[in-house]
């Protein structure tokens, strides 16, 4: 007899299968605000904007429903500035399980109550930043008292026995030497890590690239470590093609192939539709999207997490992101 999540995870499988033979994305980003309680080195946004007319949790639903993607992320800014945002996800999820559902977030906000709330909702995983394994990551973030908060918070979360919660951890040339020290310290709070690659678009600054060759030696000998430590039980996300990827991406200097626009995409707070976090274009429809941008695409500038899931190859997907979910392990 089946289980419940085998049935899910079949049922989003059929889906994946479908919107790559229909055109529709397999991930949608709905970044419901701009605004943010951070303001992160590598990143472009932060501050709170006292002028932002973000979409309804209605209008968020019926973007949804256009395009039925496997994954929706709920980012933004900050996701959990928004008072609504368990409605934002109700209006997502789907009575039969659909889609997989994922908040991303710095973790400032992060209770036990709303994140109770959140999962109740439909909210499948809970991804977390971290950039640091210590008090470096509140100067990173420029939010005292940060990372104190997440070392208490995370581990009484985990105890809750959701297995949903993921640290989500950006590499650059700062902490390129701590990737496996943080994998210890996430798996001793109970959570899981997954390791996504900076990119200097966003803000210009390539400093945070991984880019000398001392470093790239320092990025290979981790990223080896962390695949070992997957071997003997530790909760790593990335799977290992993935991981060797990103460093590929760091040492070339780029990745070429981005499908930005059919396989996965980003809203924003106002209903525009974009290629990604990096592109500050606006379009009224995936399609206009796709005409106006995909069509032409060649950008290599980046290897994030959302596009580095979508685009692996489909039997590797079926392989890594379904099977694994569905078979036991031995």
């Amino acid at each position: 007899m089946k289980t419940p999540g085998v049935v899910r995870t079949t049922k989003l499988f059929l889906r994946g299968n479908r919107n790559l033979l229909t055109g529709r994305p397999l991930v949608v980003s709905f970044e419901v605000t701009s605004s943010c309680n951070a303001n992160c080195d590598h990143c472009d946004k932060g501050g709170l904007l006292a002028d932002e007319t973000p979409m309804t949790p209605a209008e968020i639903g019926e973007h949804y429903s256009r395009l039925r993607p496997v994954a929706v992320q709920l980012s933004g800014g900050e996701p959990l500035l928004r008072e609504d945002i368990v409605e934002i996800t109700r209006e997502i999820k789907e009575p039969g399980g659909e889609p997989y559902l994922i908040l991303v977030t710095n973790g400032r906000l992060l209770t036990k109550e709303n994140y109770l709330a959140l999962c109740d909702a439909g909210v499948d995983q809970c991804s977390v930043s971290l950039d640091f394994p210590d008090h470096r990551h509140d100067d990173f973030r420029q939010t005292p008292g940060l990372f104190r908060h997440l070392e208490t918070t995370i581990p009484d979360l985990a105890l809750l026995g959701k297995k949903n919660i993921v640290m989500n951890t950006t590499i650059t040339s700062r902490n390129v030497g701590l990737l496996t020290r943080m994998c210890e310290l996430v798996n001793s709070w109970g959570a899981s890590i997954s390791y996504s690659a900076y990119s200097a678009m966003r803000t210009g600054d390539p400093t945070y690239s991984v880019s000398s060759k001392e470093d790239l030696q320092t990025l290979r000998s981790q990223l080896d470590e962390i695949m070992r430590m997957k071997r003997r039980g530790a909760c790593v996300r990335n799977p290992d093609s993935i991981l060797n990827d990103t460093f590929r991406f760091f040492s070339e200097g780029g990745a070429p192939g981005c499908m930005a626009g059919y396989r996965f995409l980003l809203i924003t707070p106002e209903g525009y539709y974009r290629p990604c976090a990096h592109k500050p274009l606006k379009y009224r429809s995936q399609k206009e999207l796709i005409d106006h941008f995909s069509k032409n695409n060649n950008c290599r500038g980046c290897y994030v997490a959302i596009r580095s899931y979508c685009e692996d190859s489909y039997l590797r997907l079926v392989k890594e992101q379904f099977l694994s979910r569905i078979l036991p392990h031995g």
